[in-house]
């Protein structure tokens, strides 16, 4: 299976987040990179340098207005006095209709929905690759390779239009689904991370051109708490084109399987002829979020059951994190694949 990767992706190094009020180590580290790579390799993946699509297959999706505030706001940051070396807003609007300050502090709290999604010197550069991976794979695939792996970091489910939030800024997976879509295709995304997609739902909720379904652990109490519920099934034209199925926290292999198969009846019905897959491997028993409990095991038997549907398919990189079983856990499911 052909992969896709650039070092510029290392830029982004984020030092901390906030959880429960507290200072906590980000565990969107760098050192994701040589575990997730490590891992494809053992799985057969060769490696290639992303082609440079430029700004527009992020415009697409993204608001200009975000993507500037993206290359621009860690420089005007900077100039604050006393300022830390990351953004993290500390203030946020009470509706997204709210008047737009001209303040680095008001636009941070404008376009970062939480405090997990810190800005450094690095992380316009690392996105922006992030996601010239995704779409370098969907472009392999609509040549005619039947799968292959981006491995974006920083990932980008929970990135929405104009709002960064949970370790994302530029939504990789909804990038390549809408590449696939503009060159003809009838894709879907099938989101597998422990977290809901709340940002792929909220781009694609009121349109029927792009199926989202997502897996996920139930986030009545758990990130991102205020989507991913089952009633959620689009709006206008997306009435009936998003499914969200929240498992309880600590399901296994077997109950995952069984939602699994929900999920896939729904990508048929829609008519895929491209896949996305948002792949999350935080949903394993060894993951520091502690979500689900999938075995490494597992994750091929999820992989086969997804290759089944026979679509042409674009796996990318979304969560898992530093944990001895993380490589073996892509290259469970990449085989798993048939990569």
């Amino acid at each position: 299976m052909k992969a896709f990767f650039d070092d510029r992706q290392r830029a982004h190094d984020p030092k901390m987040f906030m959880a429960n009020g507290t200072r906590l180590p980000n565990p969107e580290q760098p050192a994701r990179i040589e575990a997730l790579r490590a891992g494809a390799e053992a799985a057969g993946c060769t490696f290639a340098a992303p082609t440079d699509h430029g700004p527009g297959p992020l415009a697409a999706l993204h608001s200009p207005e975000y993507l500037v505030f993206l290359q621009t706001i860690h420089t005007r940051w900077s100039r604050i006095a006393g300022a830390a070396d990351e953004v993290i807003p500390n203030i946020h609007p009470d509706r997204r209709t709210a008047s737009y300050p001209r303040s680095a502090v008001g636009q941070a709290g404008f376009h970062q929905a939480d405090t997990a999604c810190p800005i450094a010197a690095g992380t316009w550069d690392a996105a922006y690759w992030s996601a010239q991976a995704a779409l370098t794979a969907a472009d392999v695939v609509l040549a005619g390779e039947r799968a292959a792996y981006a491995l974006c970091r920083p990932p980008g489910h929970h990135a929405f239009g104009d709002l960064a939030g949970g370790f994302c800024f530029l939504n990789n997976s909804a990038i390549a689904a809408e590449a696939m879509l503009r060159a003809g295709r009838r894709p879907a995304i099938l989101d597998v991370d422990v977290h809901h997609g709340n940002g792929t739902q909220g781009i694609f909720y009121a349109r029927a051109d792009v199926l989202t379904v997502s897996i996920h652990a139930d986030p009545a109490r758990f990130y991102p708490f205020f989507w991913g519920h089952a009633e959620e099934r689009g709006t206008g034209a997306g009435l009936g084109y998003n499914l969200n199925l929240a498992l309880p926290r600590g399901t296994d292999d077997a109950s995952y399987l069984e939602a699994l198969d929900i999920a896939l009846a729904r990508i048929r019905a829609f008519g895929t002829d491209a896949l996305v897959v948002a792949l999350g491997l935080d949903a394993h028993e060894g993951d520091p979020f502690q979500g689900f409990r999938v075995t490494t095991p597992g994750f091929a038997r999820i992989a086969g059951a997804i290759a089944g549907l026979g679509l042409p398919s674009v796996i990318v990189q979304e969560g898992g994190y530093l944990q001895p079983a993380l490589g073996a856990n892509l290259t469970s499911f990449l085989k798993g694949f048939g990569g």
